[in-house]
Order: C-alpha cells, then structure tokens, then sequence
C-alpha cells in the first residue's frame, strides 16, 4: 500500500490485504510495466525476456510484483500474523524465492495450493524465472523461483 511520501509496495502475502479498486489497480500496472521498461533498456538484446539486475536484488519484491500484475491473489496476515485471506506469499531465500500457497486455518489453502502454484509459475516463466515445484514438510507444495542459469 502506498501513502503520501511512499513508494509502491508489491503484496507478498505477508501485510494487510493490498487496497482494491482502481487505484491499486493503476499502481500494479505502473510497477510492472516500469519493470518491463527497465528489462528493455538494461538487458540489451534479451530485452524483456529476463530478469534485470536490479530484479536479481530484489526478487522477493520482482516476483511479487508479476504475480499481483498477473492478477493472482496474495494471501494476507493481520497485525498479529494471523493469515486472512487465502493466496500466494513470496519469502526470500538465499539466491532465491520460495512461493507458498497460504491461508487461515480450515481456508483450503492446502487443497488449492497444486493449481495456485502452477498459476504462480505460469505468470513468471515467460519472465525468464526458473521455477520448480518441490514438496515439503508436512507434504505441502512450494515453487522455488531462481534466476535463469
């Protein structure tokens, strides 16, 4: 969420659930289309094809900000870290991103998190992201997003 003074922050599924409505709407597109921008004039002839390294230091931030342009939904925690809604949430990890599928208690996430994952992949691979699907503890799914080799 923005406010006066503040720069645009992507929803990673860990805050308050991002604001609805044009507004926000407006701000996604800006962000992303910026991050489109910057990949053209920085990467050469790969263009926009691949993460640019400003991407590459900040890739929770990049990450979310495809999977909120994409039109998936974060998950969102309130002010004690109880999940309330039910989405993506991008954790940083050492030299890359871990995509979850999480939610509160009895919420589905679980049941939902094969097609939620997939859906997250499908925004970032045509982006140059290396993505893998991974199981782990308790049996639950995960996306590992790198950069491309």
């Amino acid at each position: 969420m923005t406010g006066p003074g503040q720069g645009f922050e992507p929803a990673t599924g860990d805050g308050p659930e991002p604001a609805a409505g044009a507004a926000r709407e407006a701000e996604v597109r800006t962000a992303y289309e910026g991050l489109l921008q910057i990949r053209r004039m920085l990467n050469g002839r790969t263009g926009a094809a691949v993460p640019a390294p400003w991407e590459l230091r900040q890739m929770p931030r990049a990450v979310a900000i495809v999977l909120e342009a994409a039109g998936l939904t974060s998950s969102a925690a309130d002010a004690e870290g109880r999940r309330t809604r039910t989405g993506y949430r991008v954790v940083p990890r050492e030299g890359r991103v871990e995509v979850t599928w999480v939610g509160p208690p009895g919420g589905g996430a679980a049941e939902a998190e094969q097609e939620g994952l997939t859906a997250c992949a499908a925004a970032l691979e045509p982006l140059g992201w290396t993505c893998l699907l991974y199981r782990g503890p308790r049996h639950r799914r995960f996306l590992e997003v790198e950069p491309p080799p």
